[in-house]
């Protein structure tokens, strides 16, 4: 069967060879057709109208040829056009045109395209040497002129002009792709059965536009149709796409769409006495009009930010500059700029594409007159003798360098790929730039040494009493050493505001990241110093004011220090001897000052309650936990894990026997050795190992904290010999079950385990403190603190995952497969309902997992409603342009909202180490807020309570509840894979 298909395949290929080997003028109408049957397969011709293909098969010639033949060198002048049928070819030039140093800057790949400089004769400009046996299809030059200057029709049946065709030819212009061009159908369509008076002849200044619509008519008409489109903004994104394809056009050709009266054609109205669509096309568009939407909605704000960035600066309003500030709080390569830089740069950024690959952005050598940053696609970059040294993706950025030392640039850019987006920010701004930050810059010394550094800027204006507009300056604190940012920010704090105010958010961040730079044991005695005595100078009642103002800032900041700190401080002695001793001062100057007795009673309490909790958290409550000891305790809610509760915990030895050893929580690896010596007899040399359910190790430093609850999901602790770590093999019970829980789980109700499942999740998600986040950033190591509430939920995300892919992989028959994807599917959108987008992510990164994704027989049994699902989900995850798709959602969304954990992490990690911690010895404020700003996220995540509607239990299943929390899976994806090979071999 394959060898026969194989010889029908050749012989088919020989034909249409033998078709190209005629002489033009001989081939035949017949060899014409097979030619245009085989090029319309041709991934470099697949854009093209078959007018132009028939026009190409009656001149093009077919060449094959041997590795290491060289097409043509640079300098020659050309005499062919060429496009690759199969095969690579290498691209090399030379510093020097001569062809010993010449180094290959990229390879072009089948469908792609060559040779366009025989149109002006200039020399080439590389040399081409093929890589591999290539098949070519070549165009001479006459002929590839005369095809430059015709005027063939395009896809919509309207004349193209001389310029989109030359676009065409050389690839820098896309035709409209087939989603947008249907897209563009079914919007008119619906928009000729639901108001036809919209696109119709329009008079302006004496002229007659035929058959338009008017911009502001089709942003009203859009947000009608659909709840997905929520702003005019929006929808001006969404039909810029449509513009930027040429699916709709401006009647002056004008590349921005604009809410505004001004005149726009459909393609398929280009062309006179355009038809109506057909009744059945009337229905049809009806029936995929919301799909449309969807996908227009999608895709509609990288148009919109490339509408905005084409503009001049000059021309951005200000919501065009917050749209672009936006976008730039998550490029990679701008995370270490502060934010003032950031809002300079919005104002001068340019957007620059490149439509093809091995495109020369700049070359080594050359004078540097740009700093570009990569939007989309990647670039080669280029040293002459050495060729390719590395490869620059979306994020980086490339050309600061010679801007910065005034030399020339170092390298040559070549476009690595094709549609290639960038920011581009010229010379003259970037110095300019450098110049304002550091004319703006305050810097407060003291023994000739900074000790703060403060940006100033232009506040908002405010309006006198006597009407006239009045400039403030704000100072806003960069780096510094912890005193001195402290000093500095109680002394800008005010008193009527709430706390979290603009005002005082810098104290805010200062109180939520400062056990990075000064732990409290440091910070308890700076406190008592900034909490003052009374003033010695002017009169007394001054004195008395200015005292008591700063007394009740120190006062309210303690107090927030407290509450942010919450459990944390009761682990703390000298925390809470502390607030003891600034209780009794607080309570001594109240006597002279009476106006502190207002902040006293919330400070007592507060001590108080602290002073209970440390005596009751002396107790030791001993802590089982299913996720540590895989115990089978009745399923209670979660309470925070602290730092000294007790575990009891199995560690394993190379002999599958097992010890149960009792230590806190935040034990060493060094003390849990201790604990495992003791009962083992005097062992000298322990390693204590992660060993996972695939047999992968993990030896723990004596210094790791914490350890329990890094494990994998069926992970165990093993204590074993340096000689033995080799041998040791995962137990059995690691594994996983052997079959799946569908008997009981289809039956039930996927809301309610879609409940169940945010419930518990939201249990976790509550008990993870602040601080934690900044632990994990950081390191739990180098602070000596535990992150283990939030490491439980980060593996409740890899648990959900894994339990999705178990139960699918375990279920043999097809037919309850595909209903378990359904099942999955609809537990999904309940999660998004739900606003659980940590689980929602989970589910359907396991739907999409290899031994899942590869099952083609479910998958092509699915309806395709639930397929048109599983799409709408997987666009949510997109991680392009750092996850934009996402982000667009959760910014609409009111908390409670259990956010997409794993990518929170991502943010802070990629904001730690894109900056330093210490610049010059002082603290990096401008990183502390930046990393303050994420975890806030969390706490307005939490703002409101998990309160929906509870689901009435079910009498056929009321251990629902119990299952969610306790779901059983195999986390070794080599088992998986071949479980899923198992229910779909490979198809030969």
């Amino acid at each position: 069967m394959v060898a026969a298909h194989a010889s029908s395949h050749s012989s088919e290929s020989a034909e249409w060879i033998m078709c190209l080997d005629k002489r033009p003028a001989e081939r035949s109408g017949e060899d014409v057709d097979i030619i245009l049957a085989r090029l319309k397969n041709v991934k470099a011709f697949e854009r093209f109208h078959p007018r132009l293909l028939q026009q190409i098969c009656l001149c093009c010639f077919y060449e094959c040829l041997e590795k290491g033949i060289t097409l043509y060198r640079q300098g020659d002048i050309g005499t062919s056009w060429y496009a690759v049928l199969s095969g690579s070819l290498d691209v090399k030039i030379s510093e020097t045109s001569s062809y010993q140093d010449a180094v290959t800057i990229c390879t072009l790949g089948s469908g792609t395209a060559f040779g366009e400089s025989i149109l002006d004769d200039t020399p080439r400009h590389a040399t081409i040497v093929t890589r591999e046996l290539s098949e070519l299809l070549r165009i001479e030059q006459r002929e590839f002129r005369s095809l430059w200057e015709s005027l063939p029709l395009n896809v919509a049946g309207a004349p193209l002009d001389s310029t989109v065709l030359r676009f065409i030819i050389k690839s820098s212009v896309q035709v409209p792709s087939e989603k947008i061009l249907r897209a563009g159908k079914v919007l008119r369509n619906a928009i000729l059965s639901r108001a036809p008076h919209m696109i119709r002849d329009r008079k302006y200044h004496l002229k007659t536009y035929r058959q338009c619509c008017v911009g502001t008519e089709l942003v009203d008409w859009q947000i009608q149709q659909s709840s997905c489109v929520h702003s005019r903004i929006q929808a001006v994104g969404m039909w810029q796409v449509l513009l930027e394809e040429g699916v709709l056009n401006h009647v002056d050709q004008e590349l921005s769409f604009q809410d505004k009266y001004l005149f726009y054609r459909f393609l398929d109205d280009e062309q006179e006495d355009a038809p109506l669509p057909s009744e059945e096309e009337g229905r049809e568009s009806q029936e995929e009009l919301q799909d449309t939407l969807l996908l227009l909605s999608q895709i509609g704000p990288d148009a919109h930010m490339r509408m905005i960035l084409r503009k001049h600066p000059s021309e951005r309003t200000e919501d065009d500059l917050e749209i672009i500030y936006e976008e730039l709080l998550h490029i990679k390569a701008l995370s270490h700029l502060s934010t003032t830089v950031k809002r300079e740069l919005v104002g001068v950024l340019i957007f620059e594409s490149h439509a093809k690959a091995g495109t020369v952005l700049f070359s080594q050598g050359e004078e540097g007159t740009s700093w570009y940053i990569i939007l989309k696609g990647s670039v080669n970059v280029v040293i002459y003798g050495k060729g390719v040294v590395c490869t620059l993706h979306e994020g980086d950025d490339f050309g600061k360098l010679a801007l910065v030392n005034d030399a020339p640039r170092a390298a040559s850019i070549v476009l690595r790929e094709d549609n290639c987006h960038f920011l581009r920010v010229d010379k003259e701004d970037f110095n300019r730039i450098l110049r304002d930050v550091e004319a703006n810059t305050v810097r407060l010394k003291e023994h000739g040494q900074d000790v703060l550094v403060l940006e100033k800027s232009l506040s908002s204006n405010r309006t006198s009493v006597h009407g006239a507009s009045t400039s403030n300056y704000k100072y806003k604190v960069m780096s510094g050493t912890p005193e001195k940012i402290l000093e500095h920010l109680l002394e800008m704090t005010r008193m009527d505001s709430q706390f979290t105010e603009s005002g005082n958010s810098a104290l805010d961040d200062f109180v939520l990241m400062h056990c990075v730079f000064i732990p409290n044991a440091q910070l308890c005695p700076v406190l008592t110093g900034q909490y003052p005595s009374l003033a010695s100078q002017g009169s007394q009642q001054e004195r008395l004011d200015y005292t008591l103002n700063n007394k009740r800032r120190v006062i309210r900041l303690v107090m927030q220090w407290a509450a942010v700190h919450g459990d944390q401080l009761q682990e703390d002695s000298v925390s809470l001897v502390f607030l003891q001793e600034f209780f009794m001062a607080v309570s001594n100057d109240a006597k002279a000052i009476p106006p502190l007795s207002e902040q006293l009673k919330d400070l007592e309490r507060i001590v108080k309650q602290n002073a209970e909790d440390a005596r009751s958290a002396q107790k030791k409550h001993k802590v089982l936990l299913h996720q540590f000891s895989m115990g089978d305790e009745k399923p209670q809610k979660c309470q925070p894990i602290k730092s000294n509760d007790e575990l009891l915990f199995k560690v394993f030895c190379c002999d599958h026997t097992y010890i149960t050893i009792r230590v806190p929580v935040i034990a060493s690896v060094k003390e849990v050795i201790g604990a495992v010596a003791d009962k083992l007899g005097s062992v000298e040399d322990l390693l204590l190992v992660s060993l996972s359910s695939a047999g992968e190790k993990v030896v723990f430093k004596p210094s790791d904290v914490s350890v329990f609850s890094s494990l994998t999901i069926n992970g165990r602790l093993f204590a074993c010999r340096r000689d033995q770590l080799d041998s040791l093999a995962p137990l059995p019970e690691q594994e996983g079950p052997s079959t799946g829980s569908l008997a009981s789980f289809e039956w039930m109700s996927s809301k309610d385990v879609a409940y169940h499942l945010t419930s518990y999740d939201w249990e976790l998600f509550h008990c993870v403190h602040e601080l934690e986040l900044i632990y994990h950033t950081f390191g739990r190591q180098n602070v000596k603190k535990t992150t283990v509430n939030l490491d439980l939920f980060l593996r409740r995300f890899n648990e959900i995952q894994f339990w999705v892919i178990t139960e699918v992989c375990l279920c043999s028959p097809l037919s309850k497969r595909v209903q378990l994807l359904k099942k999955f599917m609809k537990i999904a959108a309940h999660c998004k309902d739900y606003r659980n987008l940590n689980a929602f992510f989970a589910i359907i990164m396991g739907l999409s997992n290899p031994a899942v994704s590869r099952l083609s027989q479910s998958w092509e049994r699915l309806p395709s409603k639930f397929k048109k699902f599983y799409g709408e989900f997987e666009n949510l995850m997109d991680p392009s342009r750092n996850h934009r798709a996402y982000r667009l959602t959760v910014a609409k969304l009111e908390p409670p909202i259990i956010p997409f954990m794993p990518l929170l992490i991502k943010d802070m990690t990629f904001t730690h180490e894109g900056n330093k911690t210490f610049i010059d010895n002082l603290v990096n404020f401008e990183k502390m807020r930046m990393i303050a700003n994420t975890v806030k996220m969390v706490r307005y995540c939490r703002s409101q309570p998990f309160s929906p509607e509870s689901p009435l239990a079910s009498k056929n299943h009321p251990d629902m509840r119990t299952y969610v929390r306790h779901l059983n899976v195999i986390d070794n994806q080599r088992i998986l894979t071949q479980l899923s090979h198992g229910l779909e071999p490979r198809r030969s």
